[in-house]
């Protein structure tokens, strides 16, 4: 008799294990075409990298993961699912992102932000561009226009900062409309506003596609800017090793996107239909953005800034305790778990550098300075062309085209602020010695010119010069 109760009472223990094995969800909003989230987002979607880090040991040994993924156009809607709690993470950019929390907190709820992804301490990737054929060469040439935004993204804070350092008032001395990316393209192409201000990649892409000009980089307003990822706070505490393995993947995409920035440039545009010469512009070597996890400063003042700026639009008037939002205990462990130093790689701002063993296409000779790289990307091959001079790269440029290869980008980095550059986009100042500078504004090339010598050039005269052989 005894023996039957104790059989019984194990099937019944059994049988009760069985029956709470519990099914976890992890439901990650993502920004596909904002490609600063990729190693948040469609990386780890596409290659399946969460899998390979969940925890699947321990309370979590008969669990069932429940991995659902859902796609965005911007933050908002975004922050919408996540409040209303059919989103466990989310990625978006610092004022969407602070958003994110001032909405939670309204629900009586809490997001924590808990890494970043990519981004810029001085403010690259934001950026304002001009309809193709427009005569508008710097932002100062804009009084009295239209200028579209995305309202209350981190482009709009940008533009806002850009008008103010000009002395001017927003409201009186320029027209800003809110227009999503998509609408803006479409005015841009039929001349129907005369400045656009956007966010990753679209100061980029709209240029790439030529149908508009970069006349302003964020960099200019020196204002730090980037893309992170949020996750329900009541989530985290619940399930802090799914909120650590997601960051662990996280960390693979990023070393991954390192080691071959054309090879995950090319997935992203299979997946987005954004060029891969867009996304290598921002994330290959030396490109517009780092890709960093890690809290720097600059990025929490970042947040700062951002809800200062959403009140003042008066899209809230509620505060944000960044200490309280910023979590990093989750980044810490996944930085631990992949045998990292999180605090070094807090300390390092450097940003994606050539490997020590390249070579200029051209010459053959090592590169020992990438202050004056330029690149070279032919359709068809899986890698770019680096070299140490614009010289060496037009040089190049001029028989590729003669032997009729398809060119996707040429690069080259800004003479002055140092940032990547679409080499067809800029502005040049040859100098006596036959050297090249790049720049991305006329007036910054023609300062030069000023002050140094040389001629002022674009980039359809360097090519025809040299191909001259003048």
């Amino acid at each position: 008799m005894r023996l039957h109760l104790a059989l019984a009472g194990f099937a019944l223990a059994t049988l009760s294990l069985v029956t709470r094995a519990e099914t976890i969800r992890v439901a990650i909003g993502t920004q596909d075409t904002t490609i600063n989230c990729a190693t948040g987002g469609l990386l780890i979607r596409e290659l399946g990298l969460l899998d390979r880090y969940l925890p699947k040991d321990g309370k979590y040994q008969n669990v069932t993961y429940d991995i659902q993924w859902k796609n965005f156009t911007s933050g908002a809607p975004l922050t919408n699912e996540m409040v209303a709690g059919k989103l466990d993470f989310g990625a978006m950019a610092e004022f969407p992102a602070s958003f994110n929390g001032v909405a939670h907190l309204d629900a009586g709820k809490r997001s924590l932000f808990i890494s970043v992804l990519s981004g810029s301490v001085r403010g690259s990737g934001n950026g304002i561009v001009v309809p193709a054929a427009s005569p508008v060469q710097s932002l100062a040439e804009l009084k009295g226009k239209t200028i579209s935004v995305p309202f209350a993204s981190t482009a709009h804070g940008m533009l806002l900062r850009a008008v103010a350092a000009q002395g001017w008032d927003p409201e009186k001395d320029v027209r800003i409309i809110a227009q999503a990316p998509e609408i803006a393209g479409s005015a841009l192409r039929s001349n129907r506003i005369d400045a656009h201000a956007d966010f990753v990649p679209f100061a980029e892409l709209f240029p790439n596609r030529g149908f508009a000009r970069k006349i302003y980089d964020g960099s200019q307003a020196n204002a730090p800017t980037f893309h992170g990822t949020l996750v329900d706070a009541d989530y985290a505490r619940k399930y802090p090793e799914v909120v650590t393995a997601y960051l662990r993947a996280a960390l693979e995409a990023d070393r991954l996107f390192a080691a071959e920035p054309e090879k995950y440039s090319e997935l992203i545009e299979k997946v987005t239909g954004i060029e891969a010469e867009v996304s290598y512009l921002f994330h290959g070597p030396l490109g517009l953005q780092t890709r960093d996890l890690t809290w720097k400063p600059e990025y929490r003042q970042a947040i700062s800034t951002a809800i200062a700026t959403l009140k003042l639009l008066k899209r809230t008037d509620r505060g944000l305790d960044v200490d309280r939002f910023v979590d990093d205990q989750y980044l810490r462990a996944a930085f631990k778990q992949a045998g990292r130093d999180y605090d070094q790689a807090l300390a390092d701002y450097a940003p994606l550098a050539l490997p020590a063993d390249t070579r200029d296409t051209l010459t053959g000779q090592p590169i020992k300075d990438s202050k004056r790289l330029a690149q070279i990307w032919v359709r068809g091959e899986p890698k770019v062309r680096h070299y140490a001079s614009p010289e060496s790269a037009f040089k190049a440029l001029a028989t590729l085209e003669q032997e009729g290869k398809d060119i996707r980008a040429v690069y080259a980095q800004d003479a002055g602020s140092g940032i990547k550059l679409l080499a067809n986009q800029a502005w040049f100042v040859r100098n006596g010695q036959g050297e090249l500078a790049a720049f991305l504004l006329k007036e910054q090339a023609e300062r030069q010119a000023r002050e140094q010598g040389g001629d002022v050039l674009d980039f359809a005269s360097v090519n025809q010069r040299l191909v001259a052989g003048r």
